[in-house]
Formats: C-alpha cells, sequence, structure tokens
C-alpha cells in the first residue's frame, strides 16, 4: 500500500509539472538551455541573474541543450523522480540500527513519500533544478559505496555542483577518513580547473566578482534566501557591520554544527551527521534557495526525549516545517513575522547547533518512558482496522506539539472552507430550499429577530461583538483550561470538536448555502458586515477571507455548543454549569439576529457536534476510564498524571558503532 501511494505521488508530480504552460514549467532549466537559455547565447553565463549554478554545472548541462524541449521536460520530470526514489532508498538503508522489521519494510517508501511531499523537492521539480543530485552524491559517498576513493570523487563531484558541499570534506577529515577528504578535495579542484581552462571568463565572475556565487539570482534579503546571510539582511543590516557579523555567525555555526556532526558520526548515526553537515552548510550559504534545503528534512531521523510521547514532537516539527509554508506554520502576525519569515533557516540551525539528539548509548534509545494509557475499552466494531487500536491516554500531551496540530489543522480548514464552493446561483437555491423548509415547519423567525434587533441600538451592538469576538476566544480558552488542569479530558475535549470540524468541512463541500444576508429579495439586514451589493457576485473583499457560503451547518453554533457541553460536563459547580449554557444560547440568538445564519444552521451544528461526540465515545471509550495500574515504584509527576517508567538497564559505556565515517 505504501509503493502505492509512492507511485500515485509521481504520477501526480508529474501530472503537476507537465500540464503546466511551456512558459511555466521547469522555469529554470528552460532559461537555461531554452532556445533563448543563457546556455545557447553567446557571452558569459552570469551577464544576467538567470544561471547561479557553477561554472562546472553549465558546462554539464551544455550537451542537453540539442535535446528537444518536449521531449527534455518529460525526460527531467522523470529522471529527478528517479533522483528522489533513490534518495530515499539510501537514505533508508542508512538508518541508525538496531532497526526492527517493523521499521525497515515502510521505511524506504515512507521515506521517498516525505520527500516527494517536501517543499524543496517540489519547487526543484517545478523549477527542473538540480538541487536533488548533490544530495544524492553525498549520500552515496558517505553511506552507500565502498572504498575511499569512490566517496571522494563523489562528494568532490558534488561540491562542484554545490560549493558549500565541501563542508562535508571537513568532515570527512573530522572522522579520520583522511583519504576520502583529500579524493574530495582532489576532486572539487579538478572539475573546478576543468571549468575555469573550457570558461575562463565565467570561472571568474562566478568565483571571484561573485564570491563563489553570492548575489547571483533573486534578491539576497528575499525570502527564498534562508540563509544566515538573507535572514541578516531581512533585519535591516547592511554593508561592512552586516558582513563581519556574517562572518562571525558562520564560524560559530560552522564549528558548533561539525563537531556535533563528528560526534554522531562515531556514534554509529552516520545518517544524522549528514543531516547536520547538510544543515550547517544551508546556514552558512550566501544564498541558500528553497530547493536547496532538502538537507534539512533528513534530519527527521534524529530522536529527541525521553518519553514516548515527546519522541514524535521533533519530526513532526521537521516535516510540518519541510512541508507546509510558513504562512500556514504561523498566524500571520506582526510579532512572529521573524520567525514566520525564517522558519526554515530556524529548523535548519536547530538541527546543526541546538536539537540534543540522543546518543545510541542512552538508556532512552530504544525505550523511552512509555506513556501512561486508560485501561482498553473492548470495541464494538472489532473487525473493523484501526478503530480497536485508539487507545486513551491520561498523560498531558507536548505543548509544541498540541501548538503546531492546532494551527495546521486550523489552516486546512480555512483552506478547504474557502475552496468549498460550487458558486453563487447554487448557494442560492439552497437558501430558498431551507427557507421553505423553515417556513413549513412554521420556525422562519430570522427576519423578525434581524429587524427587531435592528431598532434597538444596544443590543444590535452586543449581539454584533458576540459574533465577531467569542467564536474563537471561548473554545481556545477552554481548551487551555483543560490543557493544564484536565490532561486526560483536553485529549477527549479535543478529539470530539476536530471531528466535529471536518464533518462541518463535509458539510460546506457538499451542500454551498447562502446565509440570510447574502439572500437578495428577503429584506434582511447585515449588521455586522454592512450593507451588500448583490450586483458584485464576491461581495467584495469578505469573500478573500472565508467562503461566504459555509453557512450549513454553523460552526459558530457548533463550537458554541461544544463549549457549553464540555462546561456541563466538566465543570465542579452548579453555577458554572448554568455559565456555560448561556454561550451557545447567546451565540444562537447572535447568529440568528444578525442574519449570519438560518435556524436550520444550528441544527445542523449541533448535528456534527453530536457525530463528533460519538465518534470520540466509539473510538475512545467512555470518559470516565480508570487508568492502567500504576507500579508502586511510579513517582506522580503532578496532581493529575502519573507515568509508567520502565527501568532499563543503562548500557555499558563501551563505545558504539565504528569511530570511522
Amino acid at each position: 500500500m505504501l509503493w502505492l501511494v509512492v507511485a500515485a505521488l509521481a504520477v501526480r508530480q508529474m501530472a503537476v509539472v507537465l500540464r503546466q504552460p511551456p512558459g511555466e514549467r521547469l522555469t529554470d532549466l528552460e532559461t537555461w538551455i531554452g532556445e533563448n537559455g543563457v546556455l545557447h547565447v553567446t557571452g558569459s553565463l552570469y551577464d544576467s541573474d538567470r544561471f547561479t549554478g557553477t561554472p562546472f554545472a553549465g558546462l554539464v548541462l551544455k550537451p542537453l541543450t540539442r535535446i528537444a524541449e518536449q521531449s527534455l521536460g518529460v525526460a527531467w520530470t522523470f529522471g529527478s523522480l528517479l533522483l528522489v526514489a533513490a534518495l530515499g532508498i539510501v537514505a533508508a538503508r542508512a538508518l541508525p540500527g538496531p532497526v526492527s522489521r517493523r521499521t525497515a519494510l515502510p521505511a524506504a517508501p515512507v521515506a521517498i513519500s516525505l520527500l516527494m511531499l517536501s517543499l524543496p523537492v517540489r519547487n526543484a521539480l517545478h523549477l527542473g533544478q538540480t538541487s536533488i543530485l548533490p544530495v544524492l552524491l553525498v549520500l552515496l559517498g558517505c553511506l552507500a559505496v565502498r572504498g575511499e576513493r569512490t566517496s571522494g570523487i563523489l562528494i568532490g563531484l558534488a561540491a562542484a555542483l554545490q560549493p558549500t558541499v565541501l563542508l562535508f570534506v571537513v568532515l570527512l577529515r573530522l572522522t579520520g577518513r583522511r583519504q576520502a577528504a583529500a579524493t574530495g578535495g582532489a576532486a572539487f579542484a579538478a572539475c573546478t580547473a576543468l571549468a575555469w581552462a573550457a570558461m575562463p571568463g565565467d570561472s571568474w565572475t562566478y568565483w571571484v566578482h561573485h564570491v563563489a556565487g553570492a548575489g547571483l539570482g533573486g534578491d539576497a534579503d528575499g525570502l527564498a534566501n534562508q540563509s544566515l546571510h538573507g535572514a541578516l539582511l531581512r533585519f535591516g543590516l547592511a554593508g561592512p557591520l552586516e558582513i563581519a557579523l556574517y562572518v562571525v555567525l558562520a564560524a560559530a555555526v560552522c564549528f558548533f554544527g561539525l563537531r556535533r556532526a563528528a560526534r554522531y558520526a562515531g556514534d554509529g548515526q552516520l545518517l544524522l551527521a549528514v543531516a547536520v553537515t547538510g544543515c550547517v552548510a544551508v546556514a552558512v550559504s550566501p544564498t541558500a534557495w528553497q530547493h536547496q534545503l532538502l538537507w534539512v528534512l533528513l534530519a527527521v531521523v534524529g530522536r529527541v526525549g525521553k518519553r514516548a510521547s515527546d519522541r514524535l514532537v521533533w519530526p513532526a516539527v521537521v516535516v510540518l516545517v519541510l512541508t507546509l509554508p510558513g504562512q500556514i506554520l504561523l498566524p500571520n502576525i506582526e510579532a512572529v513575522s521573524p520567525v514566520r519569515d525564517n522558519v526554515l533557516l530556524i529548523a535548519a540551525l536547530a538541527a546543526a547547533c541546538a536539537v540534543p539528539f540522543l546518543p545510541r548509548t542512552s538508556q532512552y534509545w530504544q525505550h523511552p518512558i512509555p506513556t501512561d494509557c486508560a485501561a482498553p475499552v473492548p470495541a464494538r466494531w472489532s473487525r473493523i482496522p484501526l478503530l480497536p487500536f485508539w487507545r486513551r491516554v491520561l498523560s498531558r500531551p507536548n505543548l509544541l506539539l498540541e501548538l503546531l496540530l492546532i494551527r495546521v489543522v486550523y489552516s486546512a480548514y480555512s483552506h478547504v472552507r474557502l475552496a468549498a464552493t460550487a458558486g453563487r446561483a447554487t448557494a442560492e437555491h439552497h437558501g430558498r430550499q431551507i427557507h421553505s423548509i423553515e417556513q413549513w415547519l412554521h420556525i422562519d423567525i430570522e427576519r423578525w429577530a434581524n429587524h427587531a434587533v435592528v431598532n434597538i441600538g444596544w443590543l444590535r451592538g452586543f449581539f454584533d461583538y458576540y459574533y465577531s469576538t467569542f467564536h474563537f476566544i471561548v473554545p481556545l480558552v477552554i481548551l487551555g483550561v483543560l490543557y493544564v488542569r484536565r490532561p486526560a479530558d483536553y485529549r477527549w475535549a479535543r478529539s470530539t470538536i476536530g471531528f466535529a470540524t471536518l464533518l462541518a468541512l463535509v458539510g460546506f463541500w457538499l451542500y454551498p448555502l447562502a446565509p440570510p444576508r447574502l439572500m437578495p429579495g428577503l429584506g434582511f439586514i447585515d449588521t455586522v458586515h454592512g450593507v451588500q451589493d448583490f450586483a458584485k457576485p464576491d461581495y467584495g473583499s469578505l469573500t478573500e477571507m472565508t467562503n461566504q457560503y459555509a453557512a450549513m451547518p454553523s460552526l459558530h453554533f457548533g463550537w458554541s455548543l461544544w463549549c457549553g457541553v464540555v462546561i456541563v460536563m466538566l465543570a465542579p459547580k452548579a453555577w458554572m454549569k448554568a455559565l456555560g449554557l448561556l454561550h451557545p444560547l447567546f451565540t444562537v440568538s447572535a447568529i440568528i439576529a444578525t442574519a449570519n445564519h438560518w435556524v436550520l444552521d444550528a441544527v445542523g451544528g449541533a448535528a456534527v457536534v453530536a457525530l463528533g461526540f460519538g465518534l470520540t465515545h466509539l473510538l475512545a471509550g467512555p470518559r470516565r476510564l480508570r487508568p492502567v495500574a500504576v507500579p508502586a515504584a511510579a513517582k506522580p509527576q503532578d496532581d493529575l498524571e502519573r507515568s509508567v517508567s520502565v527501568p532499563v538497564p543503562r548500557a555499558p559505556d563501551e563505545e558504539v558503532g565504528s569511530k570511522q565515517f
């Protein structure tokens, strides 16, 4: 099944690239070897900023100018996908041992899938870049081939294509592979000298005038440049001060990062050592474009954390950062913009210098502290795959992982909601259907409530403010309180609202519905957004922020009902329960009085919340569960959770793995 996923992703990537118009696909490759590309035109490769590779790369690409454009596009994309597959297989075979058969079997297809989904690979396939090849050459030289000379030649070729790869020669030297290091340096020098003899002017421009390519391509202070140099320029530094600070920081990153890489190589974690060195190369390079950041994804193999519940945090961070843009990971708030704009650089710096990867001698390497789970409940549908394996976890989840999960799920929800539209005519037709059903049921109170509130100024202001403000605040506050005070109930409550939201997305997609305020001819007044111009199908700038026709079911009421139910179930005092019931009451009044929802929208919101609670009960069992018996020697972490600690004998202090890398 995993290999079928790999095949589907490969076909999709081919289709995405080849379905684009000729002028919009493989744009970098076209500017190099196309009819009017820089490799065809007489003169310097660097007369314009279209070619950013080394002179040796230009020399290697010259023969491709004779291939027809259409066949080159297919062959280049297919060849790039083969390189990705080879890269995933080599990485999977280099996982630090001991590796169980359960891990080894899916390792290759999972690695290839992650590579294909990553931003660097997608960017390289779209642009027609060569950045996958140096990574594969380095992995082959460090992990796969036998013989010091062969390893050195492969790394030297990679450095001739991407100069910062020369840092791997330093790593070879630090790990005792002197012959491979010397051969790598010699191979790089030979390739560079060959290009210098064939193209002396271009070589002078690249190596001397531009100092190893610095300044070529796009603006160095653009968001696409995820290096220390680019970040310093974005912070407003320039001139000699910026250069001096960049040199100092780059030297520090090289010193600490390469020492860590050599230590992990000596520990037998060779793939992690390669990833750390690659992250150092990303940070210290004058320009590190998105298609050159594949090294960061390889750092996912590092193990971090003593507890089993914390073990997934680092892989989740790496995968999310390398597969989703920063605009999705972090909100569009000015205070976090420096982090959002440099999130890939931060991940590379963290992997190179900061993340405390476990050594293989650690007692937690194979046996992390297990997570405290509730006693399993017999599954009603035990024959259905996956359902019997859902377990309630009683310990508090990792905060970073939860924040990432909430942010990414909400961003995906926003994008799907915005895309789930079938047009104005369909939404208005559904609106007339809902209005007719309510008239038949004699519950069409929306227009009466809307006009009654409009005539009472203070009440209109209250409902407008309540509708705009409390929709997000109250659920987040409840989740925060549960996370701190009731961690086991937090997981259960978070799952219910998550299921309800996913079910609501299905409703938005299958049944686009115009709310009362966007129904022409019915006389509703939009008290929150102001008068709508029905001559404009997009109703101004509102459509850019959210789908105007995602009204059925109403998550405004659904989320508020979830808040009320959770408060009633978990609040310790009666007045708290009564106060919790006021929130869904005020919310349903606000959505109807402001003409943002029909009454049946609220019924739909209640239905998805009920289904969310039902699915959670089906998968996780009843809310009140007895915890698994805790050994008497286990120490309570706090008054709400206990950690089951399994004593694992500490490995002796003998040397693990080969010191020769």
